[in-house]
């Protein structure tokens, strides 16, 4: 029964992460690619078929592949995501929030962009 149910939260997890990298195609600022590399890590462990589709997926697959080879990330997506991080800091800056929550989120951000960019292509 434990394991059955180990398998169905690895799935779930997968699915969860799948239907957000979904929705990441649609909307701008939310991203796909880490979103299909969560499903795909989840896949691997309660969901073996579903890992196999994502890494033979002519979209995905090259992305999974060269990140769990490599940690490698496009050059494109490196773009994309320092945009919409830059994006989304400017507009943190317009709600009513206190100033230590949006220079922090910023921080964090600055900190990630700054992680991304040294990651290899």
């Amino acid at each position: 029964m434990l394991r059955s149910t180990v398998t169905l939260l690895w799935r779930l997890l997968a699915v969860l992460a799948l239907v957000a990298g979904a929705i990441g195609v649609f909307v701008p600022v939310l991203p796909t690619v880490p979103f299909i590399l969560v499903a795909a890590w989840a896949g691997s462990r309660g969901w073996p078929a579903l890992e196999r589709w994502l890494l033979d997926h002519a979209r995905f697959g090259p992305a999974i592949r060269d990140w769990r080879h490599r940690g490698a990330v496009p050059r494109r997506a490196k773009w994309y995501a320092t945009l919409a991080m830059t994006g989304s800091g400017l507009m943190i800056w317009w709600f009513p929030l206190p100033l230590w929550v949006q220079a922090g989120v910023c921080v964090v951000m600055a900190c990630v962009a700054c992680w991304l960019w040294w990651r290899p292509e």
